[in-house]
């Protein structure tokens, strides 16, 4: 079955010839299919049925029913199951132990429709869309609705389960909203329409709310093909994957139609899985498939899950005192991770995007923050006509050449999402280490702090050599891996897997954070 090339760019996520196999089949109606990164098998909804399965090498068998006719599903980044439930129209989640609790079900004293698909933020915060699918029969339980519009809700960092959701857009945007995803970086939410078959696209602000809503994809229908927006997820390199009539249909980040992958069954969802993470699973009505691509997903939080498993001690877990721990966040401006950056040839943004780099670091600043601990960042600034920079090297070499970094422009400023906060300690440089020449060191001593958790890009530049500096100092310094980026993941591995191990402890965003308490 050949798949539909639009654009060059479509042959490097997809060759257009991969073969797309039948995992399993004979159900009612496949959906909500996630990956567990650790017991690496794949769970599913078969919804109308009211059964959840799972499928790993053994094959397909049943692993809950009745399930509620649970819909979309995804694990947060303990592991948990979170799942979107039309029976019950509740958000529930399930503990590794099997344990339930109901997270959301009610708006303003009102049951919600029925939570439909869900994604989880780097902050922890879950995203979900309620349409009311689930009150209509075989896709649910037939029964009044009492909200009379459907939405896109949140429920925020530290939701207290029974709390009702926060609505995130207005009320009557959406007919029937369906799949959402974030972009790799978090700053975009995607939403997409069944009924109205189009994509809409909103800037996520740093308080949670939605702003700038548009419309990034529209008219996704064919008159001779079934099919329609459902399920829908974000790569790695943020083009949008969404079941469309045919099979999928990928878009590039500036709303480009760049292919469509064909299927032989009508669509209803995807998410990647495999060791590698290069398995694409799709729920297609009575089956699931699976199709080789060459590109991985969007990071999300869960998937970090089987190298927390490894940093973890095997007797005690890490424990850090907050009252002697500050948080560094360096280098992480516009020119050195994002796209349109000086340095994004480098492969720095993808790579940035790969390891979740900017959200793990965001998340250790808002505990380390909660926690009375100093947050600082550590900028790389240089003048416009380089008269304050030595070119002895090709780095600073190659920051002049590049026109990079140069203070007052777009390229030197902190990335969206990692800004300075009031109470933040600001730190310049125009070397590697973010000890040389700068007030590091005064401010560490005027705090009190001698553990340093370091966070940032080039993990084996400023990262690296920030910890060797720090460890002859007599600083314990701590390295979240997954809080740190390069131009790619062999350089990144390279300085994880060696040099670091001789002068930090390395480990990762959520260890560090339960070890804060």
């Amino acid at each position: 079955m050949a798949h539909a090339a639009h654009d060059p760019a479509f042959r490097r996520l997809i060759d257009e010839h991969a073969p797309v196999r039948q995992a399993g089949s004979g159900f009612t109606f496949t959906e909500g299919p996630v990956w567990h990164p650790v017991d690496q098998y794949l769970l599913f909804s078969d919804m109308p049925a009211d059964v959840r399965r799972r499928l790993d090498r053994a094959g397909v068998r049943e692993v809950m029913r009745p399930s509620h006719k649970g819909n979309g599903m995804t694990y947060d980044a303990d592991l948990n199951l979170i799942v979107c439930e039309h029976a019950t129209s509740s958000v529930a989640r399930f503990r590794p132990d099997g344990t339930r609790e109901v997270l959301c079900s009610h708006f303003e004293g009102r049951e919600l429709n029925s939570p439909n698909d869900l994604c989880v933020k780097s902050d922890g915060s879950i995203w979900f869309t309620d349409p009311w699918y689930g009150r209509m029969p075989h896709f649910g339980v037939e029964r009044p609705r009492q909200l009379g519009w459907q939405g896109v809700f949140r429920l925020p960092p530290g939701h207290r389960p029974g709390d009702e959701p926060q609505l995130v857009v207005d009320r009557y945007t959406f007919t029937q909203p369906n799949g959402l995803c974030f972009c790799p970086d978090e700053s975009k939410l995607y939403v997409n329409d069944t009924e109205q078959a189009s994509i809409r696209v909103y800037r996520v602000q740093q308080d949670g709310t939605l702003a700038d809503g548009r419309i990034f994809a529209s008219g996704i229908r064919d008159s001779l093909l079934p099919g329609v927006p459902d399920g829908m997820k974000c790569d790695a390199e943020g083009n949008v994957w969404v079941t469309a009539p045919g099979g999928l249909w990928v878009y590039a980040p500036d709303g480009r139609h760049l292919g469509r992958v064909s299927l032989p069954e009508l669509p209803a969802n995807l998410h990647w899985g495999g060791p590698d993470w290069r398995t694409l699973y799709v729920c297609a009505s009575t089956s699931v498939y699976t199709v080789d691509v060459k590109v991985g997903p969007r990071a999300e939080p869960f998937m970090k899950a089987k190298a927390m498993a490894k940093a973890a001690p095997a007797d005690e877990g890490l424990r850090l005192d907050p009252a002697r721990c500050a948080l560094i966040i360096q280098d992480m401006q516009n020119d050195v991770v994002m796209e349109g950056g000086a340095f994004a040839a480098s492969g720095s943004p993808a790579h940035c995007r790969e390891q979740g780099a900017i959200g793990n670091a965001g998340r250790l600043a808002e505990r380390a923050r909660a926690l009375g601990m100093p947050v600082i960042h550590v900028w790389f600034v240089r003048r416009a006509d380089g008269a304050d920079m030595t070119l002895n090297a090709p780095l600073f070499e190659g920051a002049v050449d590049a026109n990079a970094l140069i203070e007052g422009t777009w390229g030197a400023e902190p990335v969206p999402g990692l800004e300075a906060k009031p109470g933040d300690y600001i730190v310049t440089k125009n070397r590697m280490s973010a000890w040389e020449g700068t007030r590091l060191e005064t401010i560490l001593k005027a705090t009190g702090r001698d553990i340093l958790i370091e966070t940032g890009a080039w993990t084996n530049m400023s990262i690296e050599h920030t910890a060797r500096t720090g460890a002859d100092k007599g600083f314990v310094m701590v390295i979240p891996e997954d809080g740190c980026s390069t131009m790619n993941a062999d350089w990144h591995r390279a300085s994880i897997d060696y040099a670091l191990q001789n002068v930090a402890l390395v480990t990762t965003t959520a260890e560090v954070i339960s070890a804060l308490g």
